[in-house]
């Protein structure tokens, strides 16, 4: 559980998902991370072998993230847990209600 150990971890999985994105098509997806969090989750989830960082040497300087193997599994999983928060999250809970009655 310690890859997935972030708020933004999950996020930048289902963003990437079976794209390849280069940092900046990741940046504008994800508006509420900051440059600096995005890349040190992009180095964290590297180093737990959730997804490569293909660098291109070209100039301007290209680098582009996929999921690995073990990324990809976390997509189902993910796709779950989405599930389940529209289901739960949308409907109005009975607050009022005395649960000791």
């Amino acid at each position: 559980m310690s890859a997935l150990g972030s708020k933004w971890k999950p996020v930048i999985v289902m963003v990437i998902n079976t794209r390849k994105l280069r940092f900046g098509e990741i940046a504008a997806r994800i508006t509420a991370i900051s440059r600096k969090v995005l890349t040190d989750q992009l180095r964290e989830m590297e180093a737990d072998h959730l997804l490569t960082r293909q660098e291109f040497r070209e100039i301007p300087p290209r680098v582009e993230y996929c999921l690995t193997e073990k990324g990809l599994a976390l997509l189902p999983i993910l796709s779950l847990l989405e599930e389940w928060e529209s289901e739960f999250d949308n409907k109005p809970e009975d607050k009022e209600k005395d649960v000791t009655s």
